[in-house]
């Protein structure tokens, strides 16, 4: 009765803080000759699993649910937002990252992204992987400005310049979620599709040298992270045409 009173509301790392100080101090009164019996026994916590206090703001099927309404957006933000959120939700990208793409970044031919990671200093080169591939493909055929300006992602409304950081993508997800029906309880903004990507992989049973390498954080030299995924066949991917990126 006492350790549910004390431990009502709590998170099960907190709980189990709790039942730990709790058997502790049976233990103590028990060594001590306070106690006829140990009780420490009668003190069960809940099971706390490896890496179970990595939080994930958004489950798969959240992610799952903004993709799909966002891409029942045709227009031309809803065409440039499910671009901006299909990068974030494949490759876990920082926000940064995703504002400073250019199009020079991508290597249709190759199917390669390259990304220049802002907290490193490094750049990688992932997969370019069907859906994000055609989601910027079409973003940039059908409804990007033209502009002298090579960065990718470029505000709809004029002046089409690129956008000064990724701190503006903290109003592109949360339009998002909330035109899903979603609200987190934790991260709302882009750094939330960014761990539950990570978490989703910890879960696939990924190293977390691996995670850390396709997402940026590896030391200089060691740039290139060439396994984020599989790359699957050439028939799988999308390439423009000679000519078709302004």
């Amino acid at each position: 009765m006492y350790l549910k009173r004390c431990c009502d509301g709590l998170r099960r790392a907190s709980i189990e803080d709790r039942t730990v100080c709790l058997r502790d101090f049976l233990r103590h009164l028990w060594r001590t000759g306070r106690t006829a019996i140990d009780l420490t026994g009668t003190v069960i916590g809940p099971r706390i699993y490896e890496h179970e206090g990595i939080p994930a703001a958004l489950r798969p099927e959240d992610v799952q649910r903004v993709l799909e309404v966002t891409r029942e957006d045709l227009s031309p933000v809803g065409l440039r937002d499910y671009a901006i959120l299909i990068l974030l939700a494949t490759y876990g990208l920082r926000a940064a990252e995703v504002v400073s793409l250019r199009l020079d970044d991508i290597d249709w031919r190759r199917d390669v992204l390259q990304v220049r990671h802002s907290k490193t200093g490094t750049c990688s080169e992932l997969p370019l992987l069907r859906e994000p591939g055609e989601a910027v493909l079409r973003y940039v055929e059908k409804v990007r400005p033209s502009s002298p300006h090579r960065e990718i992602f470029l505000r709809i409304q004029a002046p089409h310049r690129p956008f000064k950081n990724g701190s503006i993508l903290n109003c592109v997800t949360s339009a998002r979620l909330r035109a899903a029906g979603i609200t987190p309880q934790g991260r709302k903004g882009p750094h939330a599709f960014r761990h539950a990507h990570a978490v989703s992989l910890l879960r696939a049973g990924v190293p977390l040298k691996i995670i850390g390498d396709m997402l940026g954080h590896v030391r200089r030299g060691d740039g290139r992270v060439s396994e984020a995924g599989d790359r699957g066949s050439a028939k799988h991917r999308t390439r423009p045409s000679r000519g078709m990126l302004p």
